[in-house]
């Protein structure tokens, strides 16, 4: 009978060995005898949950790691990780009854290094650094306002209170205080 741990880490290294990791996330690192290390990563995954206000459940993926399908042999659907530099954010979309919040956790960034673009319907939220890298296209549930839309961030979180569009509104950056 197979050892169950033996198994399991068969079972890693089989999802891991086609995994294509982007040269920006493999670095290395000078050990104190001399030697060289190879650091690979970060990778991040995860997922929230809550109810929705219709009362059906959300789920929400964040992180640079996403589950995939790819062609294995013989043109068999395999498993697999998409893995990409930039990281999916954490966001929380609330509609109120004048006002759209959105709530993404940012950690390790500076407030400007945060860039928004509201065009109405959709939100692009960009964030580069030397250190971290976040990108989130947010489809609105309901047209909102550039213009009267307010923006802060405060200990990795941002907020964002947008505004229901009134009509003949245009594209905006928003700027963060």
């Amino acid at each position: 009978m197979p050892n169950l741990m033996e198994e399991f880490e068969r079972s890693f290294e089989e999802m891991f060995k086609d995994l294509e990791i982007p040269k920006e996330m493999i670095r290395e690192k000078r050990l104190p005898t001399g030697g060289t290390e190879k650091e690979i990563g970060p990778f991040v995954y995860g997922y929230s949950f809550s109810v929705g206000p219709d009362g059906k459940p959300v789920i929400r993926e964040f992180g640079n790691v996403k589950p995939s399908l790819r062609k294995g042999a013989g043109g068999i659907p395999k498993a697999g990780l998409d893995v990409r530099e930039e990281r999916e954010p954490l966001v929380d979309t609330i509609v109120l009854d004048d006002v759209v919040k959105v709530v993404a956790e940012l950690p390790g960034v500076e407030k400007s290094d945060i860039n928004l673009e509201c065009n109405g319907k959709s939100l692009t939220l960009k964030v580069e650094n030397a250190n971290r890298k976040y990108f989130k296209q947010l489809d609105l549930p309901v047209e909102v306002d550039p213009d009267t839309s307010r923006a802060s961030y405060k200990n990795g979180v941002l907020e964002l209170v947008l505004t229901r569009k009134r009509p003949g509104q245009k594209s905006k950056q928003i700027r963060v205080d």
